[in-house]
């Protein structure tokens, strides 16, 4: 294991073949033919699997994009293939009819062992491109082949059906909204939740890990339940809203798949292709900023610091702390920066199944508190519950359904949205739910957090404002200008609102 470790780290995961400026301005997106060159300086290792199949007979899918580190200039575009194929690529352009050159892919190829008696061992390959120097506020088309495999093949209208778009962020602040939640899987559920996110139409989603459980412990150690293919039925029923719609990931407690790697985040890096601006993508490849329009977005592996499931607890050495303390300090400082999103796997506050996590609040949540985060989201639970704002543990505003809050005076705002589409949990025994519509004033709840020896400690919490055991979504609107705010809304699997409430600084 200790091999195929290092061959992830070294030879699969940092490639990157880009569009340059100087392409779009010589048409490369625009028609003309021809091969993308890798750029001066850059490697281009990509894996050779052992086996391959003739190009036309395989087709690929799962297509999922990501940002790069600039959502305005970049785009990660991946998919699967379900056999080994030979020069993979995308073609790209501004109209469907005229896709551009062949800008190059790499193949990350990801072997799981077999089990006795269990599974056999299984080969699966990854494809992915980095297309940069793409024009702010841009709708582009793409196609994804390889040789024999030609989207833009002229006289193959299926292959031509595979085409898709996406548009990039535009060069300064407009309205947007955004999509998250945590804990999705595959199923029903979560096929209906994928739907009220696409009729939401976000220029990207927010997933606060728990993606797709083909590890059903959820404790970072080897299980001989473990399996690998339901990524492909998860890549699958994610292609209809994530083929367009950027699917910004986190790492959560059951995509520690210690089948890959020390650290259990081989999967991770070979199938999801993530902003590299983390303190170390390597090793950490859930921890990523971006800015879209007024908006800094903050990726967090809260692994690191959970003193729940522990398998990880430590690993970064205080790495991801220190540049998250960096990265708070720079979008604080950033005056096209209005506000500033967080979202990780763990709960801070939560009275569901697993409650919160002392180790989140123990290390992040001063951070939070300075830098006047102003909203925070959770996965974990398998439930919708919304928190007060906190500063310091305590709530410095109630902020009930349809009110508002100012981060500069009250604090921040904590959302577990776990409702992705897993099998819901609870609340305590006796605690009503409480939402739109069906309001049910509670002043505290008996809970519990998780404690630095891996123990939980029994707490009474008066900041449990919003809870709804149903499938659902987060979505966020973002407004720039004189009076710019966030409005965040709750909808559950059938479209109707469950809490709505309005995040304006200096009110």
């Amino acid at each position: 294991m200790a091999e195929q470790y290092e061959y992830l780290r070294t030879r699969m995961v940092r490639r990157r073949t880009l569009v340059t400026a100087g392409a779009v301005a010589g048409g490369l997106l625009t028609g003309c033919a021809g091969e993308s060159k890798a750029p001066t300086g850059r490697t281009a290792s990509t894996a050779s699997p052992s086996v391959s199949a003739a190009g036309s007979s395989v087709t690929p899918f799962g297509r999922h994009l990501a940002f790069g580190a600039d959502p305005r200039t970049g785009m990660r575009i991946s998919w699967q293939v379900p056999a080994a194929v030979r020069a993979p690529y995308v073609r790209i352009g501004t109209r469907p009819d005229q896709l551009g050159g062949k800008v190059r892919a790499e193949v990350r190829a990801l072997h799981t062992p077999g089990v006795q008696g269990v599974r056999s061992a299984l080969e699966q390959y990854y494809v992915h491109a980095a297309v940069d120097g793409l024009l702010p506020g841009t709708t582009y088309y793409y196609g994804v082949g390889h040789e024999g495999f030609d989207p833009a093949d002229p006289t193959d209208s299926a292959r031509r059906a595979t085409i898709a778009s996406f548009r990039t962020a535009p060069a300064g602040a407009e309205r947007f909204v955004f999509t998250a939640f945590g804990d999705q899987g595959v199923g029903r559920a979560a096929t209906a939740v994928n739907r009220q996110v696409l009729r939401t139409a976000p220029a990207f989603h927010l997933h606060a890990g728990d993606i797709c459980y083909a590890d059903g412990s959820g404790q970072g150690r080897k299980s001989d339940g473990y399996d690998p293919t339901a990524w492909d039925a998860f890549l699958r029923q994610t292609e209809p809203v994530a083929r367009s719609v950027p699917w910004m990931v986190t790492t959560g407690n059951h995509d520690m798949e210690a089948w890959y790697s020390p650290d259990g985040y081989g999967g991770q890096l070979a199938r999801f292709s993530l902003p590299d601006n983390g303190f170390d993508p390597r090793t950490a490849p859930g921890v990523y900023s971006f800015r879209y329009g007024n908006v800094g977005v903050v990726a967090l592996d809260a692994n690191d610091v959970s003193y729940e499931i522990r398998a990880n607890l430590g690993y970064t050495g205080g790495r991801q702390t220190a540049w998250l303390k960096r990265t708070l300090s720079g979008l604080r400082a950033d005056e096209n920066v209005d506000f500033v999103v967080v979202f990780f796997h763990h709960c801070a506050y939560s009275t569901s199944t697993h409650a919160s996590d002392g180790g989140v609040r123990a290390e992040w949540q001063p951070l939070f508190d300075r830098y006047q985060v102003d909203l925070v989201i959770n996965g974990h639970n398998h439930v919708y519950e919304r928190t007060d704002a906190l500063k310091g543990g305590r709530v410095g505003r109630a902020v009930p359904v349809g009110g508002s809050t100012d981060p500069t005076r009250d604090g921040t705002v904590y959302v577990t949205a776990g409702g992705g589409g897993r099998d819901l949990y609870g609340f305590p025994a006796g605690v009503p739910e409480s939402y739109e519509g069906k309001v049910h004033g509670r002043e505290s709840v008996d809970t519990f957090h998780w404690t630095r020896g891996g123990e939980n400690t029994p707490e009474t919490v008066e900041w449990s404002r919003v809870r709804y055991r149903g499938f659902s979504c987060l979505t966020v609107e973002a407004v720039a200008g004189p009076s710019a705010k966030l409005t965040v809304s709750a909808l559950a699997e059938d479209g109707a609102r469950i809490d709505r409430f309005e995040v304006r600084r200096g009110a």
